[in-house]
């Protein structure tokens, strides 16, 4: 007598929630996660390009790299600028609140800096 092989329907219903919910999760979030990565690049820019200009110089040419690429989360008054080892560092930080359904949502703390020895 031969076993039959295969996915039972209750089987390929519980792996389809799933796939949705991690599905609904990315699509949520990757657009966060996306313009954490242009601030931080857009930070890093400007920090490099930083030696000799004043602070007031660095919030503009942040505001510059900002309106470029549609940084809208973060605004060039939000930056911390400090020196640190005759470097300038540009540090921020913000925090995302992410609705996912209902009452139910997903707050993500976003910190960068564009010193070496900071957070990344």
């Amino acid at each position: 007598m031969n076993r039959q092989r295969g996915i039972a329907l209750s089987g390929v219903i519980v792996w389809g929630i799933v796939i949705a919910i991690v599905a609904v999760l990315a699509i949520r979030v990757l657009p966060e996660v996306m313009d954490y990565y242009k601030i931080r690049q857009a930070v890093k820019a400007v920090a490099a390009e930083g030696s000799g200009k004043t602070v007031g110089e660095l919030r503009q040419a942040f505001s510059r790299y900002a309106e470029v690429e549609h940084i809208q989360t973060l605004t060039a008054a939000d930056l911390d600028i400090f020196k640190e080892d005759n470097q300038v560092v540009i540090a921020f930080a913000y925090e995302r609140r992410i609705p996912l359904a209902g009452n139910v949502s997903l707050l993500i703390d976003f910190r960068g800096s564009s010193s070496k020895l900071g957070v990344d």
